[in-house]
């Protein structure tokens, strides 16, 4: 399904570079030859995937803020990307609620700067928008949203993400539909794996308690989500910005998520970890359920993947069990001071097959 071979020598530029999924992506097309330019802030987290893997030294790396047009501008200018990315974003729900401006700001205005980039930069031929699950208007049905279904996210940052598409589909029909740059959108699942250290994300917080050994907190262990691994949207960004880098009848709106089987509770997703780690370590890390009395989050939410799996014959490589695996995999290796970027290698060559 992905033929990595493509992007040998291939000037991409991604913003968010610096994030957890953005830093795979990058280790990714490094390990293609590709030529890595990112721009982003510092990274979001300490410690930092990112820095850890020393990518900086592989590509490069310019630290900016997306909301600052002339300085991307610069940037595009300079690096005469083929193939964009967008991945940039305030990325947390709870975030969202107590800096609402700046989630607006990054996430709806930021997309808007690189739409302008994009326009202004004749060597771009396909671009990529990356958002999430959460652009639905979630009606807590048991069925999975369809690319066509209404957006209207709940949260300010869902709400953001559901104004960088419809941002996305306006710069599409009014300055490319009928130019050379090929466009589309893909909506991943909850994304999972190893080298996330955010905050309010239930595998950095089971990976924070599994090194203290204390009790894992879960404060919704009832929600579903569709979990998967890391490398799942990562390799389906690429496959995507290829097929329409080499043919334009594949720009468009696409899910990425896992199949039904891997759409989990949370407290299922933790039992699950808790089994892995203690197999691996001989802890005895158990979770227990303590509400804090957040805001609202959504309770149910699945994704139907039918389009990408219709559209390119593609199908997710990494259940949730094996996600797992890998998850207490390079975990167990970062905690013993073993190196993270060897294992993070390793799991890229077991995914590409």
């Amino acid at each position: 399904m992905l033929d990595m071979a493509f992007y040998k020598g291939k000037k991409i530029l991604i913003t968010g570079h610096t994030g957890f999924k953005g830093s795979w992506m990058c280790q990714m097309l490094i390990m293609a030859g590709a030529e890595v330019t990112g721009y982003a802030l510092e990274p979001p987290t300490s410690p930092s995937l990112f820095e850890m893997c020393r990518l900086s030294e592989k590509m490069n790396s310019i630290t900016g803020d997306v909301r600052d047009l002339e300085h991307m501008k610069q940037v595009f200018s300079e690096a005469k990307p083929e193939i964009v990315i967008h991945m940039a974003a305030q990325p947390l729900v709870r975030e969202s609620y107590k800096n609402p401006v700046y989630t607006y700001e990054t996430n709806v205005m930021g997309t808007v700067n690189v739409l302008e980039c994009v326009r202004v930069t004749p060597s771009v031929k396909s671009f990529l928008n990356v958002t999430t699950d959460k652009v639905y208007l979630n009606r807590e049905w048991e069925w999975g949203y369809r690319e066509n279904e209404e957006l209207n996210g709940y949260d300010p940052y869902s709400n953001s993400k559901s104004c960088s598409e419809l941002v996305t589909s306006s710069y599409f029909n009014s300055f490319f539909k009928d130019g050379d740059v090929a466009v589309s959108t893909v909506r991943a699942g909850n994304v999972i794996g190893g080298g996330d250290f955010a905050a309010d994300r239930i595998i950095p917080d089971c990976l924070r308690a599994a090194k203290n050994k204390e009790d894992i907190v879960v404060r919704n262990p009832f929600s579903t989500r569709p979990y998967e691994h890391v490398l799942e949207p990562v390799a389906a960004y690429l496959m995507i910005v290829k097929a329409q880098y080499e043919d334009r009848k594949y720009i468009g709106s696409y899910n990425v998520g896992p199949d039904e089987t891997d759409c989990w509770t949370t407290g299922e997703l933790v039992t699950l970890f808790c089994k892995k780690w203690n197999e691996t370590t001989g802890d005895s890390i158990q979770w227990i359920d303590k509400y804090d009395g957040g805001p609202h989050e959504a309770n149910f939410l699945k994704l139907d993947c039918s389009k990408l799996k219709r559209t390119f014959g593609w199908k997710p490589r990494w259940n949730v069990e094996t996600t797992m695996e890998k998850i207490v995999e390079w975990s167990k290796v970062y905690f013993d001071d073993g190196d993270v970027s060897e294992c993070m290698r390793k799991h890229i060559k077991e995914y590409l097959g």
